[in-house]
């Protein structure tokens, strides 16, 4: 089993929301961990784990980013990061996974499940090995108790309850 360690230069965690019921908010989380432990040519019997630091959300809008600190929001203060441990990985196709497993927001625990795709492997210009990964997954912001909200005048909310959550991995294996 190899231990890998994040490229955190090249991964990154992103998300988008609807917003006002007809377009999306973008965003991401700019400082994060994931260990991988495993094979990475086959995720079958693999480790992995994410830990998310909440006050590294940026959407672009200071104003939006400070509310989604609060605690209307993921209340950053009492819970300041979002973790993924991975309890089961399930070979679907060649490169391509279910990984489902414990995520936790605000301190509420429930199952997420991510379509993995691994992207390859490679040789850096230093001459160190690179692989890579995409996982994808839709979770209910309301199941892990971020239901703040606010109704339209012409009917409907402002803020949707999919979130759709895109993560790009690059790793290395530990030295």
């Amino acid at each position: 089993m190899t231990k890998f360690n994040l490229d955190a230069a090249h991964s990154s965690i992103d998300f988008s929301v609807k917003h006002m019921m007809v377009s999306k908010v973008k965003g991401s989380f700019t400082n994060f961990n994931a260990d991988l432990e495993g094979n990475a040519e086959d995720l079958t019997g693999a480790t992995i784990s994410f830990d998310i630091d909440v006050k590294s959300i940026t959407t672009n809008n200071e104003d939006r980013d400070n509310h989604l600190r609060s605690a209307d929001f993921f209340d950053t203060e009492t819970f300041p990061n979002i973790k993924f441990v991975a309890t089961d990985i399930k070979k679907t196709d060649d490169g391509e996974y279910d990984v489902t497993g414990d995520m936790t927001i605000k301190g509420v625990t429930k199952p997420a499940s991510f379509e993995v795709e691994y992207g390859g492997k490679g040789t850096n210009p230093w001459g160190v090995e690179v692989v890579a990964f995409n996982a994808e997954t839709k979770i209910s912001r309301k199941e892990f108790g971020l239901t703040w909200n606010q109704a339209l005048e012409t009917g409907g909310v402002l803020v949707g309850d999919d979130i759709k959550i895109n993560v790009e991995l690059q790793l290395n294996p530990a030295q």
